[in-house]
């Protein structure tokens, strides 16, 4: 029964089992299948968006550069409507085109034209010539543009892309179409719009060009023209002045074609100079205003404004005349180009306001002779102006010579009996001014004209421009007299400088430029300053190699700037540290201690020339990877015997940074004591009590033993050795001196001054002083007070100072006495022989 029981429960479990097994592998089945369907449906729509996403981003794309091309061109557009900067161009072209034919014409029509007169035209071609070439530059730079624009604008229509890209989709495909068609339309009108301006463009710029090459081209028969006419000059283009070549009979042509060629000039000039007309207003106006300004501040606020007028007469005198000369003067200097014309008024201008000023300055013979000179210098400047050769022109600078020579010479027999009556120099340059007319003279007669024209004419005119120039140096001169004597503020640096040594500077430098001036002047009268020019010009630009080193160049113009800007750079040192040291003298004693923490001056000339250095390695064009040999042989210069100086240079850095002494410490060095005034790169400058100036190297401050007095404050202590006779009260002294010592407001209560019972000896008791001057520069004069003090206050008391006692002991051979009657008798002379 029990095995039935076992058999039937294990039938039913196989079963059950095998019923579970069925149900899962079919379950199993299904699920797999699920899983597949949902995958695919996924990839399916995984597939479907990245499509709609990749066609919705090209088309976003597309019309992204659509609207690139759109703004492309409107900004185009809006360029070209604002208009092309050709309008003064267009205006000016027409005028520009009838002047070059017009001197075209003038070169070609006088034969017989001076060198003067070719000089003029050339002048003006290269006046043309600089105004030309800027246009072109303007075009140019026009037509780059424009070049781009089509350039950009052409990218358009080669785009395949856009041409040819058709959206699936209806939404995106009329927004495509819509903006496609609004780019094209945008291209059309800018590509249209764009072609007539390069097509305006190049016919100007042809136009401009045109005129270019016939400056060039008539520049060049001038400059052939100016050839030939030197080696004729040289040669001599007429016979001896008995000779007369009636070929040069055209007195009233010359001087008609002189009259239309300086109105011409003149029209041209004053119409296209607006610019430079008002500054030269502008700058008379406030010479002006500053002479006025100074000399109306000196009438009313100087005390001593007679003693200053002194030095100031011109100004003082003749303000609207010394005004007007120093404009007249530097007026010209502002002009590229101008008319010889414009020069010659302003030169007559500035001789009537010289000769104003030497009748009230100078003795009257120099203004009898100048005023003789003047009326022979009005037929030089009409006889300069003239633009051909003729006979009488010829005939008028012979006698005009012989005028010059004679109102010089006997003008230089005046200066020759009285020397003292007259400038420094003046018998030198009548002497000078004679010889060059002489050889005027000379070269007239052997007929070469145009040279002792030229010679002629400068004598005259830079006699007289030397004369200006001094002149102007010294009103400009007296104006900053009056400038510094009357600052605005008493307290402004300005009146604490010293004005004689800056007036001397200044003048100094004034007295270069008018020499520069006057040289520049001289190679204009002689017609040579265009050869000079390129002559210095093509020295200074050539390029030159150094020896042994490949790849090195340089060239004299870079290294004359490097020279230049390192000459600037010490001067701007130097004044910052000048002024720099006068307002620290001038500052109080509490200023001082603060300035003492700034930066010194010796810093500020290392950076000062540091800087300029490297601006001058950069201004000159010096490549910097061949420094390393400078370097190199520095080192080698070092090795062999520049160790002291780079020790002081050194030290001298040291000096700036470390700072343990500066500018107005009171020190002491190798028995030397005194007071900085400088410290320099190389060396300092220490001024002692007895005036002598000692330089040191700043390597003995570093590395011998300095005391420095005035490291932290200015305050020392002073020693006394006060001595009493032998048996003073010595507590009465003591108070004596306490009282001495601590009533004086020179002598500093803290600390406070001590008295010390020094020695007692058979003949005195010394006391020992100790008290601080706060003030050590004056700690010498405390001790010669208190030294005086202290004999008066004991002699008012009774106080005896010490005196030596001293026994005379004789002795006396036996049986000898002593008279002492016949010691206060004087000996008798011995009797002569």
């Amino acid at each position: 029964m029990q095995r039935i029981l076992k058999f039937t429960v294990l039938v039913i479990t196989l079963f059950s089992f095998s019923l579970q097994n069925g149900y899962a592998q079919d379950s199993r089945t299904n699920s797999k299948t699920l899983r597949k369907k949902e995958r695919k449906a996924v990839h399916t729509r995984d597939s479907i968006y990245r499509t709609f996403n990749q066609s919705d981003t090209s088309i976003n794309n597309l019309l992204q550069r659509l609207e690139t091309y759109t703004a492309t061109f409107k900004q185009t557009n809006n360029n070209l409507a604002a208009g092309l900067d050709t309008a003064d161009i267009s205006q000016r072209l027409p005028s520009t085109i009838r002047r070059i034919n017009k001197i075209k014409d003038q070169a070609n029509t006088h034969k017989a034209s001076t060198l003067r007169y070719l000089f003029v035209l050339r002048d003006n071609l290269d006046h043309l010539q600089g105004v030309v070439k800027g246009w072109q530059t303007n075009l140019d730079a026009i037509d780059d543009k424009l070049v781009q624009n089509q350039s950009d604008i052409v990218k358009f229509p080669k785009d395949s892309l856009l041409l040819k890209t058709i959206p699936t989709d209806s939404v995106l495909r009329s927004t495509f179409f819509s903006e496609r068609l609004i780019a094209f339309n945008l291209y059309l009108k800018t590509d249209s719009a764009n072609r007539k301006n390069l097509f305006k463009i190049n016919i100007l710029q042809n136009r401009v060009a045109t005129a270019y090459a016939n400056i060039l081209d008539e520049s060049d028969q001038i400059d052939d023209k100016v050839s030939k006419f030197a080696s004729r000059a040289f040669d001599g283009e007429f016979g001896y002045i008995w000779e007369i070549d009636k070929s040069y009979n055209n007195l009233s042509t010359s001087v008609q074609g002189t009259i239309d060629l300086n109105n011409s000039q003149l029209y041209y000039f004053i119409k296209k100079e607006t610019a430079t007309h008002l500054v030269a207003i502008v700058f008379i106006v406030i010479a002006f205003s500053w002479i006025f300004y100074n000399r109306g501040k000196t009438k009313r606020n100087a005390e001593t404004a007679e003693l200053i007028f002194s030095e100031a007469n011109y100004i003082d005198k003749l303000p609207v005349i010394s005004s007007l000369l120093v404009g007249v003067a530097i007026v010209p200097y502002f002009y590229s180009h101008p008319p010889a014309a414009f020069l010659e008024i302003l030169f007559i201008i500035s001789l009537v306001l010289v000769l104003v000023l030497i009748k009230k300055a100078f003795n009257y013979g120099i203004f009898k002779a100048l005023l003789s000179l003047f009326y022979v210098t009005i037929f030089y400047s009409i006889s300069n102006l003239l633009i051909q050769t003729t006979n009488a022109d010829r005939f008028a600078i012979l006698i005009l010579d012989i005028i010059s020579v004679v109102i010089a010479y006997k003008f230089n027999k005046k200066v020759s009996a009285a020397p003292a009556d007259y400038p420094k120099n003046t018998d030198a340059i009548v002497k000078i001014f004679i010889v060059l007319q002489v050889l005027s003279l000379v070269l007239d007669i052997s007929g070469r004209f145009s040279l002792s024209k030229i010679v002629g004419v400068t004598a005259v005119y830079n006699l007289w421009f030397l004369i200006s120039l001094h002149f102007v140096v010294e009103i400009i001169s007296q104006g900053l007299l009056l400038q510094f004597k009357n600052p605005k503020n008493p307290d402004s640096i300005i009146s604490w400088i010293d004005h004689t040594l800056m007036l001397k500077k200044i003048r100094y430098i004034l007295n270069v430029g008018a020499a520069l001036l006057w040289l520049f002047f001289l190679a204009q009268n002689l017609n040579i300053d265009d050869f000079a020019l390129d002559y210095i010009h093509d020295i200074l630009i050539q390029p030159r190699t150094v020896a042994g080193i490949s790849g090195a160049s340089f060239t004299f113009g870079g290294f004359v700037i490097f020279i230049a800007v390192i000459w600037l750079s010490s001067v701007m040192s130097k004044l910052i540290s000048y002024f720099y040291d006068i307002s620290v003298q001038h500052a109080s004693s509490i200023d001082k201690l603060k300035k003492k923490n700034r930066t010194s001056t010796l810093l500020i000339r290392i950076g000062v020339f540091t800087i300029g250095f490297f601006l001058a390695v950069f201004a000159s064009n010096f490549p910097l990877d061949k420094i390393t040999i400078i370097i190199s042989a520095f080192g080698i210069g070092i090795g062999f015997g520049l160790q002291n100086i780079v020790n002081n240079l050194v030290s001298g850095l040291i000096l700036a940074f470390e700072k343990p002494v500066q500018i107005g410490d009171v020190i002491e060095i190798d028995s030397r004591s005194g007071t900085i005034k400088e410290i320099g790169i190389r060396s300092s400058k220490i001024a002692t009590s007895d005036g002598a100036e000692v330089i040191i190297p700043n390597g003995d401050l570093i590395s011998h033993h300095v005391i420095n007095w005035t490291l932290s404050n200015n305050n020392r202590r002073v020693e006394l050795i006060v001595s009493v006779a032998y048996g003073s009260d010595i507590k009465k002294v003591e108070d004596l001196l306490r009282s001495i010592l601590c009533n004086r407001d020179d002598i500093m209560a803290d600390p406070e001054p001590l008295i010390f019972l020094n020695t007692v000896n058979e003949n005195s008791v010394d006391f020992r002083l100790l008290f601080w001057a706060a003030d050590i520069s004056h700690w010498l004069r405390l001790k010669s007070n208190v030294l005086a003090d202290i004999y008066t206050e004991f002699n008012k008391e009774g106080i005896e100072l010490p005196h030596s006692i001293q026994d005379l002991k004789l002795n006396l051979p036996e049986g000898k006495t002593l008279n002492l009657s016949d010691l206060e008798e004087p000996p008798t002379p011995p009797e002569k022989i």
